[in-house]
Order: structure tokens, then sequence, then C-alpha cells
């Protein structure tokens, strides 16, 4: 009989952990062993309520710093991963460089949140483990190792992604998210904690359009999934800078990431 490897170990752990407080650390040691990486979260995002961290390890302190204090108080819903969840995306692996907006690598959120994590790669294994909930185990590249996942990696993460999956669902099926996820109860939100903290009268499509700029995307691609045109985009752009006084999408993330959350 062969020797078992280090990863085929890592595995059998983490199935003899199942159910307990102790599977997601085994689960994260299993994928070190399979794909390098420098540092794992394991997330769940609700239909109406904040997300819930249920782990969150790493070489290089940067990376979770101002998860509790930022994220998980709302700028996750300008995170592409987040996204993912709202429109039920199919199980599996995802590279968030494949699917963020066209333009997220130039929006505050990512200049101002998310380049400060160091990370420079990550992926996410997308699980729905119960009803309205969904699961997952991303895995990030940050200043430790400077590096981004390789073709190869990717390749591989996307075979074991079945595993990860059945193991993730069976561990947190109690998990449950009632309710429905509502833009337009977001946009409300929006709309209602800006009239009372700044006293700035939005309308609903420029408060859709303002979470829309906010999470990267173009007034090219805001058109498309608005079904209007760039040109109306701009209008209403300008009308938002104008009512909000301000002049830069910096200012605009400034302004309403801390009334996200509500």
């Amino acid at each position: 009989m062969g020797v078992l490897g280090e990863a085929e170990k890592r595995l059998g752990e983490a199935i003899a952990a199942l159910g307990g407080d102790g599977f997601a650390r085994a689960l994260a040691r299993w994928l070190g062993a399979e794909l390098r990486h420098d540092n794992v979260t394991v997330i769940a995002y609700f239909q109406s309520r904040a997300p819930q961290a249920i782990l969150a390890r790493a070489v290089a302190s940067e990376v979770h710093r101002n998860m509790e204090s930022t994220y998980l108080k709302g700028a996750y819903l300008l995170d592409p991963f987040h996204e993912l969840h709202r429109r039920r995306a199919a199980r599996g692996v995802y590279r968030l460089t494949d699917i963020a907006p066209d333009q997220f690598h130039r929006n505050p959120y990512f200049l101002d949140y998310y380049a400060a994590t160091t990370l420079v790669d990550e992926l996410a294994f997308v699980a729905y483990p119960g009803a309205g909930v969904s699961l997952h185990v991303c895995l990030g590249r940050d200043r430790s190792s400077n590096s981004r996942f390789t073709q190869r990696e990717i390749i591989r993460a996307d075979h074991l992604s079945p595993i990860v999956v059945a193991l993730a669902e069976r561990q947190w099926s109690e998990l449950a998210g009632p309710g429905e996820y509502s833009e337009a109860r977001v946009t409300r939100r929006l709309i209602d904690s800006l009239k009372e903290a700044h006293g700035i009268a939005l309308s609903p499509r420029q408060a859709e359009v303002a979470l829309l700029i906010l999470q990267g995307h173009s007034s090219v691609s805001i058109g498309l999934r608005l079904g209007i045109s760039p040109q109306t985009v701009k209008v209403f752009r300008k009308q938002l800078y104008r009512k909000c006084a301000i002049s830069s999408q910096a200012e605009l993330f400034n302004l309403m990431l801390p009334l996200l959350g509500g």
C-alpha cells in the first residue's frame, strides 16, 4: 500500500472534524496542503443581516484588521464576492479579478479598504449550506508572498471545489438566513440614513447609481445594469454629486461608507 501524502492526511483530518468546532481550521490546513495561500477567511452571507465571519487567519495582520469595524459593518455590500451571494451564483470557485466590476481597481473601496488588506489575489469557494445563506471559503495571497495564483493552481482549485463545497454544506447546514435579499431595501436604508445624518434627500435611482459607483461600475456598466443609457447615468451622477456637495468618488465613498450598514 502507498504512503498517504500530506494533503490526503489533512483531508482525512478535516472529514473527521466535521460537526465540531475545529472543522474550519482543519479545512484550512487541508487547503493549505493543496494550495499555498497566505490567508484564509470563511464567511457566511445572509439575506437580510450582516455577514458572519467564521474563521479569519493570516500571517499579515493588515488582512483582517478592519474586517469587524468596516467590512462587516456595511462595506461588504460593495464586495464582488457579496454580489455572488446576491445573484446566487453557481457553486464552485471564483477568482476576484474574474468577477469584479470593470472599474473595481480604480474605485475608493478597492483603493481605501481592499488595498489596505495587502491582498494581491483571492479565490472563493462558494457553497449554499442552508436557505438564504451562502458560505464562502476564501484563500488569499497578500504582501507575505506578494504573488498571484498560477493558472495551474486555479485549475487545481476548480478540481477541489466539489469537495470543499460538499464539506462546507455538511458542516454549516444549520445556518439559515430568512427573508429575501432586496436591492430596494438597501437603497431605501441608504436614503433614510443619508437624510437623517446629513439632511440630503436622494431619489431611489440616485441611490442605486451611488451604490453601483461605489462597487466599481463604469457609466456603461451601470447603464447595462439599470437598463438606461450611459448618458442618463452621467446625468444621475451629476445630480448625485451636486446634492451631496462633492466632486469625486473618494468623497462619495467617505460620505456613504458609514451609512451602508444602516
